[in-house]
Protein backbone atom coordinates (compact mmCIF):
# COMPACT_ATOMS: atom_id res chain seq x y z
CA UNK A 1 0.00 0.00 0.00
CA UNK A 2 1.33 3.24 -0.95
CA UNK A 3 1.93 5.73 1.98
CA UNK A 4 0.46 9.28 2.61
CA UNK A 5 2.49 12.12 1.46
CA UNK A 6 2.70 12.97 5.40
CA UNK A 7 1.13 12.08 8.35
CA UNK A 8 -2.28 13.70 9.58
CA UNK A 9 -2.30 15.75 12.20
CA UNK A 10 -4.94 16.89 14.64
CA UNK A 11 -6.71 13.27 14.88
CA UNK A 12 -7.27 11.63 18.77
CA UNK A 13 -7.53 7.83 17.90
CA UNK A 14 -11.42 6.47 17.90
CA UNK A 15 -12.12 3.28 18.96
CA UNK A 16 -14.30 1.49 16.24
CA UNK A 17 -16.48 -1.28 17.58
CA UNK A 18 -17.89 -3.88 15.04
CA UNK A 19 -20.61 -5.81 16.59
CA UNK A 20 -20.86 -9.01 14.82
CA UNK A 21 -24.52 -11.27 15.87
CA UNK A 22 -23.93 -14.58 14.23
CA UNK A 23 -24.02 -16.18 11.88
CA UNK A 24 -22.88 -12.83 10.20
CA UNK A 25 -21.94 -11.72 6.26
CA UNK A 26 -18.39 -12.22 6.33
CA UNK A 27 -18.02 -9.19 4.00
CA UNK A 28 -20.12 -7.14 5.81
CA UNK A 29 -17.38 -7.47 8.55
CA UNK A 30 -14.01 -7.86 6.81
CA UNK A 31 -14.86 -5.01 4.58
CA UNK A 32 -15.71 -1.92 6.43
CA UNK A 33 -12.73 -3.29 8.75
CA UNK A 34 -10.28 -3.31 5.59
CA UNK A 35 -11.45 0.17 5.27
CA UNK A 36 -10.38 1.57 8.99
CA UNK A 37 -7.38 -0.36 9.00
CA UNK A 38 -5.99 1.02 5.64
CA UNK A 39 -5.85 4.44 7.23
CA UNK A 40 -3.92 2.92 9.83
CA UNK A 41 -1.35 2.18 7.44
CA UNK A 42 -1.43 5.50 6.30
CA UNK A 43 -0.59 6.77 9.38
CA UNK A 44 2.97 5.06 9.34
CA UNK A 45 5.24 6.88 12.29
CA UNK A 46 2.46 8.80 13.45
CA UNK A 47 -0.56 7.65 15.96
CA UNK A 48 -2.91 5.25 14.18
CA UNK A 49 -6.53 7.15 14.09
CA UNK A 50 -8.46 4.39 14.80
CA UNK A 51 -8.49 1.59 17.76
CA UNK A 52 -10.46 -1.17 15.55
CA UNK A 53 -12.09 -4.08 17.66
CA UNK A 54 -14.27 -6.89 16.93
CA UNK A 55 -17.30 -8.47 19.24
CA UNK A 56 -19.01 -11.41 18.99
CA UNK A 57 -22.33 -11.60 20.37
CA UNK A 58 -22.23 -15.10 20.80
CA UNK A 59 -20.74 -17.69 23.60
CA UNK A 60 -17.48 -17.07 22.33
CA UNK A 61 -15.06 -15.08 20.05
CA UNK A 62 -15.55 -17.38 17.58
CA UNK A 63 -17.65 -15.16 15.07
CA UNK A 64 -19.77 -17.67 12.65
CA UNK A 65 -20.35 -16.94 9.04
CA UNK A 66 -22.87 -17.95 6.58
CA UNK A 67 -20.11 -18.87 4.29
CA UNK A 68 -19.08 -21.33 7.11
CA UNK A 69 -15.52 -19.68 7.44
CA UNK A 70 -15.37 -18.66 10.79
CA UNK A 71 -13.67 -15.37 12.00
CA UNK A 72 -12.73 -14.72 15.50
CA UNK A 73 -13.20 -11.71 17.35
CA UNK A 74 -11.29 -9.65 20.10
CA UNK A 75 -13.83 -10.61 22.59
CA UNK A 76 -17.23 -11.75 23.50
CA UNK A 77 -20.21 -9.47 23.96
CA UNK A 78 -20.19 -10.41 27.63
CA UNK A 79 -16.77 -9.42 27.93
CA UNK A 80 -17.30 -6.29 26.11
CA UNK A 81 -20.59 -5.02 28.49
CA UNK A 82 -18.64 -5.63 31.84
CA UNK A 83 -15.42 -3.38 30.50
CA UNK A 84 -17.88 -0.95 29.32
CA UNK A 85 -15.25 1.29 27.20
CA UNK A 86 -16.06 4.23 25.36
CA UNK A 87 -17.14 3.68 21.79
CA UNK A 88 -16.50 6.65 19.01
CA UNK A 89 -18.57 4.40 16.31
CA UNK A 90 -20.62 1.12 17.02
CA UNK A 91 -21.40 -0.91 13.51
CA UNK A 92 -23.90 -3.62 13.74
CA UNK A 93 -23.29 -6.63 11.32
CA UNK A 94 -25.14 -9.87 11.04
CA UNK A 95 -26.36 -12.08 8.26
CA UNK A 96 -29.61 -13.05 6.45
CA UNK A 97 -30.52 -16.04 8.48
CA UNK A 98 -30.55 -14.01 11.53
CA UNK A 99 -32.63 -11.63 11.50
CA UNK A 100 -35.66 -13.25 12.84
CA UNK A 101 -33.59 -14.67 16.13
CA UNK A 102 -31.37 -12.02 17.70
CA UNK A 103 -30.57 -12.04 21.05
CA UNK A 104 -32.62 -9.73 23.42
CA UNK A 105 -29.60 -9.03 25.59
CA UNK A 106 -27.56 -7.80 22.20
CA UNK A 107 -30.46 -5.64 21.62
CA UNK A 108 -30.58 -4.09 24.83
CA UNK A 109 -26.91 -3.38 24.72
CA UNK A 110 -27.26 -1.64 21.06
CA UNK A 111 -30.17 0.59 22.53
CA UNK A 112 -27.96 1.55 25.34
CA UNK A 113 -24.79 1.76 24.10
CA UNK A 114 -26.20 4.16 21.30
CA UNK A 115 -26.94 6.94 23.80
CA UNK A 116 -23.18 7.53 24.36
CA UNK A 117 -21.33 6.41 20.88
CA UNK A 118 -20.68 9.23 18.65
CA UNK A 119 -22.14 6.87 15.39
CA UNK A 120 -24.09 4.07 14.91
CA UNK A 121 -23.93 2.29 12.24
CA UNK A 122 -25.46 -0.85 10.72
CA UNK A 123 -24.14 -2.93 7.44
CA UNK A 124 -26.86 -4.70 4.89
CA UNK A 125 -29.37 -6.30 7.38
CA UNK A 126 -27.60 -5.08 10.24
CA UNK A 127 -30.24 -2.27 10.23
CA UNK A 128 -32.85 -5.02 11.51
CA UNK A 129 -30.88 -5.09 14.47
CA UNK A 130 -31.18 -1.19 14.63
CA UNK A 131 -34.72 -1.31 14.37
CA UNK A 132 -35.42 -3.81 16.59
CA UNK A 133 -33.58 -1.52 19.04
CA UNK A 134 -35.85 1.15 18.26
CA UNK A 135 -33.09 3.59 17.05
CA UNK A 136 -34.71 3.73 13.58
CA UNK A 137 -38.08 4.75 14.75
CA UNK A 138 -38.73 8.18 12.94
CA UNK A 139 -35.59 7.91 11.17
CA UNK A 140 -34.99 7.54 7.35
CA UNK A 141 -33.14 4.63 6.85
CA UNK A 142 -31.87 1.86 4.10
CA UNK A 143 -30.77 -2.02 3.73
CA UNK A 144 -30.34 -4.58 1.08
CA UNK A 145 -32.69 -3.39 -1.78
CA UNK A 146 -34.26 -7.45 -1.51
CA UNK A 147 -34.97 -6.68 2.24
CA UNK A 148 -36.49 -3.04 2.11
CA UNK A 149 -40.48 -4.15 2.11
CA UNK A 150 -39.44 -6.29 4.64
CA UNK A 151 -38.09 -4.03 7.10
CA UNK A 152 -40.73 -1.54 6.11
CA UNK A 153 -43.60 -3.77 6.78
CA UNK A 154 -41.71 -5.14 10.54
CA UNK A 155 -41.33 -1.91 11.78
CA UNK A 156 -43.68 0.74 10.06
CA UNK A 157 -42.10 3.30 12.29
CA UNK A 158 -38.90 3.31 9.68
CA UNK A 159 -38.69 5.49 7.00
CA UNK A 160 -37.34 2.99 4.85
CA UNK A 161 -35.60 4.30 1.48
CA UNK A 162 -34.52 1.38 -1.07
CA UNK A 163 -32.54 3.65 -3.36
CA UNK A 164 -29.24 4.70 -1.90
CA UNK A 165 -26.26 2.60 -0.93
CA UNK A 166 -26.12 4.22 2.46
CA UNK A 167 -27.90 6.72 4.44
CA UNK A 168 -27.22 9.60 7.53
CA UNK A 169 -30.29 10.12 9.40
CA UNK A 170 -28.25 12.36 12.79
CA UNK A 171 -25.80 10.06 14.12
CA UNK A 172 -27.47 7.02 12.85
CA UNK A 173 -25.68 5.13 9.47
CA UNK A 174 -27.86 2.56 7.74
CA UNK A 175 -26.02 0.79 4.27
CA UNK A 176 -27.34 -1.29 1.81
CA UNK A 177 -25.63 -5.08 1.21
CA UNK A 178 -22.29 -6.23 0.70
CA UNK A 179 -20.18 -3.42 -1.12
CA UNK A 180 -21.89 -0.79 0.61
CA UNK A 181 -20.42 -1.44 3.78
CA UNK A 182 -17.32 -0.30 2.45
CA UNK A 183 -18.87 3.32 0.86
CA UNK A 184 -19.72 3.82 4.31
CA UNK A 185 -16.87 2.98 6.17
CA UNK A 186 -14.59 5.23 3.71
CA UNK A 187 -17.55 8.17 4.29
CA UNK A 188 -16.61 8.04 7.81
CA UNK A 189 -13.41 8.13 7.46
CA UNK A 190 -13.58 10.70 5.10
CA UNK A 191 -15.73 12.70 8.28
CA UNK A 192 -13.01 11.89 10.45
CA UNK A 193 -9.50 12.21 8.00
CA UNK A 194 -10.91 14.36 5.00
CA UNK A 195 -12.02 13.39 1.34
CA UNK A 196 -8.27 13.18 0.58
CA UNK A 197 -7.59 10.11 2.61
CA UNK A 198 -10.88 8.28 1.88
CA UNK A 199 -9.61 8.69 -1.77
CA UNK A 200 -6.39 7.24 -1.35
CA UNK A 201 -7.68 4.59 0.43
CA UNK A 202 -10.12 3.91 -2.27
CA UNK A 203 -7.24 3.87 -4.50
CA UNK A 204 -4.92 1.01 -2.86
CA UNK A 205 -8.10 -1.38 -1.95
CA UNK A 206 -8.76 -0.74 -6.41
CA UNK A 207 -12.37 0.29 -6.00
CA UNK A 208 -12.97 2.47 -8.84
CA UNK A 209 -15.05 4.51 -7.61
CA UNK A 210 -15.97 6.25 -3.76
CA UNK A 211 -19.55 6.89 -4.18
CA UNK A 212 -21.53 8.73 -1.73
CA UNK A 213 -24.47 7.66 -0.24
CA UNK A 214 -26.99 9.16 -2.82
CA UNK A 215 -25.88 6.89 -5.40
CA UNK A 216 -28.56 3.82 -6.14
CA UNK A 217 -28.35 0.48 -5.01
CA UNK A 218 -29.04 -0.88 -8.55
CA UNK A 219 -29.92 0.46 -12.08
CA UNK A 220 -33.13 1.78 -13.21
CA UNK A 221 -33.06 -0.99 -15.58
CA UNK A 222 -32.47 -3.58 -12.87
CA UNK A 223 -35.51 -2.48 -10.96
CA UNK A 224 -37.61 -3.08 -14.04
CA UNK A 225 -36.43 -6.59 -14.60
CA UNK A 226 -37.35 -7.26 -10.78
CA UNK A 227 -41.25 -7.60 -11.94
CA UNK A 228 -41.47 -11.17 -13.29
CA UNK A 229 -43.04 -11.55 -16.29
CA UNK A 230 -43.42 -7.55 -16.82
CA UNK A 231 -45.91 -6.53 -19.32
CA UNK A 232 -43.79 -3.30 -20.19
CA UNK A 233 -39.92 -5.12 -20.20
CA UNK A 234 -39.79 -4.53 -24.19
CA UNK A 235 -40.87 -0.85 -23.56
CA UNK A 236 -38.42 -0.21 -21.25
CA UNK A 237 -35.83 -1.31 -23.19
CA UNK A 238 -37.12 0.42 -26.09
CA UNK A 239 -36.76 3.36 -24.14
CA UNK A 240 -33.14 2.36 -22.65
CA UNK A 241 -32.23 2.42 -26.79
CA UNK A 242 -34.11 5.69 -27.66
CA UNK A 243 -33.20 8.03 -24.94
CA UNK A 244 -32.66 10.52 -27.19
CA UNK A 245 -36.19 10.91 -28.95
CA UNK A 246 -39.19 13.18 -27.13
CA UNK A 247 -40.54 10.29 -24.80
CA UNK A 248 -43.84 11.66 -23.95
CA UNK A 249 -46.25 9.57 -22.68
CA UNK A 250 -48.64 9.82 -25.46
CA UNK A 251 -46.22 8.57 -28.05
CA UNK A 252 -45.09 5.53 -25.17
CA UNK A 253 -49.03 4.92 -25.33
CA UNK A 254 -48.79 4.31 -29.28
CA UNK A 255 -45.65 2.29 -28.72
CA UNK A 256 -47.44 -0.21 -26.01
CA UNK A 257 -50.49 -0.12 -28.30
CA UNK A 258 -52.83 1.11 -25.18
CA UNK A 259 -53.91 4.23 -23.73
CA UNK A 260 -52.41 6.74 -21.75
CA UNK A 261 -54.38 5.71 -18.63
CA UNK A 262 -54.00 1.99 -19.06
CA UNK A 263 -49.72 2.57 -19.25
CA UNK A 264 -49.64 4.91 -16.47
CA UNK A 265 -51.68 1.84 -14.23
CA UNK A 266 -49.41 -1.04 -15.57
CA UNK A 267 -46.07 1.75 -14.80
CA UNK A 268 -47.48 1.87 -11.27
CA UNK A 269 -48.24 -1.25 -10.35
CA UNK A 270 -45.33 -3.29 -11.79
CA UNK A 271 -42.64 -0.18 -11.31
CA UNK A 272 -44.33 2.21 -8.49
CA UNK A 273 -43.53 5.04 -10.89
CA UNK A 274 -45.09 6.76 -13.61
CA UNK A 275 -43.93 6.56 -17.52
CA UNK A 276 -42.33 10.10 -17.23
CA UNK A 277 -40.75 9.29 -13.93
CA UNK A 278 -39.47 6.21 -15.85
CA UNK A 279 -37.81 8.20 -18.41
CA UNK A 280 -36.47 10.87 -16.36
CA UNK A 281 -34.87 8.20 -13.98
CA UNK A 282 -33.37 6.25 -17.01
CA UNK A 283 -31.95 9.55 -18.83
CA UNK A 284 -30.53 10.89 -15.63
CA UNK A 285 -28.95 7.30 -15.21
CA UNK A 286 -27.71 7.34 -18.62
CA UNK A 287 -25.76 11.29 -17.65
CA UNK A 288 -24.18 9.43 -14.35
CA UNK A 289 -22.87 7.05 -16.20
CA UNK A 290 -21.37 8.95 -19.07
CA UNK A 291 -19.54 11.13 -16.15
CA UNK A 292 -18.45 8.50 -14.33
CA UNK A 293 -16.78 7.50 -17.56
CA UNK A 294 -15.29 10.33 -17.95
CA UNK A 295 -17.20 11.97 -20.78
CA UNK A 296 -16.58 15.54 -21.22
CA UNK A 297 -18.70 17.57 -23.87
CA UNK A 298 -22.11 18.22 -21.78
CA UNK A 299 -23.59 19.02 -24.90
CA UNK A 300 -22.83 15.61 -26.81
CA UNK A 301 -24.27 14.18 -23.28
CA UNK A 302 -27.34 16.05 -23.44
CA UNK A 303 -28.05 15.56 -26.93
CA UNK A 304 -27.79 11.72 -26.18
CA UNK A 305 -29.93 11.19 -23.18
CA UNK A 306 -32.74 13.17 -24.43
CA UNK A 307 -31.98 16.83 -23.23
CA UNK A 308 -32.31 19.75 -25.45
CA UNK A 309 -29.30 21.52 -24.12
CA UNK A 310 -26.35 21.35 -21.65
CA UNK A 311 -28.06 23.77 -19.94
CA UNK A 312 -31.43 21.89 -19.48
CA UNK A 313 -29.49 18.85 -18.39
CA UNK A 314 -27.36 20.84 -15.99
CA UNK A 315 -30.41 22.21 -14.39
CA UNK A 316 -32.44 18.70 -14.73
CA UNK A 317 -28.97 16.73 -13.02
CA UNK A 318 -28.80 19.54 -10.05
CA UNK A 319 -32.41 19.66 -9.08
CA UNK A 320 -32.58 15.66 -8.78
CA UNK A 321 -28.76 14.60 -7.99
CA UNK A 322 -28.52 17.76 -5.27
CA UNK A 323 -24.57 18.55 -7.14
CA UNK A 324 -24.09 19.73 -10.35
CA UNK A 325 -22.88 17.43 -13.48
CA UNK A 326 -19.03 18.96 -12.89
CA UNK A 327 -19.51 18.30 -8.70
CA UNK A 328 -21.01 14.50 -10.04
CA UNK A 329 -18.02 14.27 -12.23
CA UNK A 330 -15.33 15.68 -9.96
CA UNK A 331 -16.21 12.78 -6.92
CA UNK A 332 -16.44 9.80 -9.69
CA UNK A 333 -13.74 10.82 -12.27
CA UNK A 334 -11.45 13.03 -10.10
CA UNK A 335 -8.90 13.63 -13.23
CA UNK A 336 -12.25 14.71 -15.76
CA UNK A 337 -12.96 18.00 -16.01
CA UNK A 338 -16.26 19.49 -17.48
CA UNK A 339 -15.96 22.25 -19.81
Amino acid sequence: MRKASGPISGTTRKRVVILGLPPVDALDVIGPAEVFASANQLHAGAPAPYSLELVCAGSDVHLESETGIGLKGHRTLDTERRANRPIDTLIVTTGFNSIDRFDKAAIDWIRKRSNTARRVCSICVGAFALAEAGLLDGRRATTHWRMTQHLAERYPGVQVDPVPIWVKDGNLYTSAGVSAGIDLALALVGEDLGNDVALEIAKNLVLFLRRPGGQAQFSVALQSQRVSGSSIDDLCLWISEHLHTDLTTDMLADRASTSVRTLIRMFQRELKTTPAKYVEDVRLEAVRRALELGERSMEEIARRCGYGSGDVLRKAFTRRMGVSPREYARRFAPDSELP
